[in-house]
């Protein structure tokens, strides 16, 4: 480790804290420069000075909301005017509230949709004219075990899932002969912040939950965020250059 994206600037959504987090820090260890874009400027700008002082990463904070096209547009320029290119975008950012079908209401749908497809979308649309300009690059879309049909409970953000996958495949199929890739990395049960939060809300704690977690996954374990984070290398370095449109699941053999 420690080449693999030399010379690569790659944004990370969501990227301060969870599976953000540890794929911006992986990025930074294999020699890319990072953006890192999340809601909380203080905790964005502590992230970066992690990667700055740590791993000596060439590092900046491009903030906001991203259910606003125009925060997706400055995302971009503020990575472009810092770093003069943009090879890798990874889509992360998501909000995950429980709610089934017959339960959301309209404020609830507009909100995961606004963040976990309109702002995938138009962070897109930026990287990718960006991408084309330069020769290139590499998308890589968080996605979920729930984006193939999803629980009960989380049906907005299940059918969320399932519109950046459609839109992963829409890159792949369009722009590969622009040289921009595009993949889906579907996620399994990760014990990250949010996650934990979730469930110790629900009654459940951190020991609990993991106990749980593991008795139902095949491979006997939560996935964590440096699992994510080695396929996002992956799928963002050189030696994916073949490989687009795909769907890598990362998660245990869950819901196999």
């Amino acid at each position: 480790m420690g080449n693999r994206l030399a010379g690569k600037t790659v944004i990370v959504t969501g990227g301060t804290k969870g599976i953000g987090k540890g794929i911006a820090e992986m990025c930074a260890v294999e020699g890319a420069n990072v953006t890192v874009s999340g809601l909380d400027e203080s905790e964005g700008l502590q992230v970066v000075r992690e990667l700055k002082e740590k791993l000596g990463a060439k590092a900046v904070f491009a903030g906001g909301d991203i259910s606003q096209e125009e925060t997706c547009r400055r995302i971009v320029d503020d990575t472009v005017q810092a770093f003069g290119r943009v090879d890798g975008l990874v889509n992360n950012a998501g909000i995950y509230p429980r709610s089934s079908l017959l339960n959301t209401t309209e404020e609830l749908f507009d909100a995961v949709f606004a963040v976990n497809i309109k702002g995938a979308f138009f962070l897109c649309k930026y990287a990718v004219a960006s991408m084309i300009e330069t020769g290139g690059g590499s998308i890589v879309h968080i996605g979920s075990t729930h984006g193939y049909k999803g629980g009960k409970d989380l049906s907005p953000y299940a059918i969320s899932k399932g519109a950046l996958l459609t839109l992963s495949r829409h890159i792949a199929s369009n722009y590969s002969r622009d040289k921009v890739r595009s993949n889906w990395i579907t996620v399994g049960w990760v014990a990250s912040e949010g996650e934990i939060e979730l469930h110790e809300r629900m009654g459940k704690g951190r020991e609990e939950l993991i106990a749980f977690a593991n008795s139902r996954i095949p491979s006997g374990r939560m996935q964590t965020p440096e699992d994510m984070a080695y396929g996002a290398v992956y799928l963002l370095s050189d030696e994916s250059s073949q490989v687009t449109g795909s769907e890598l699941a990362i998660a245990g053999g869950l819901n196999i």
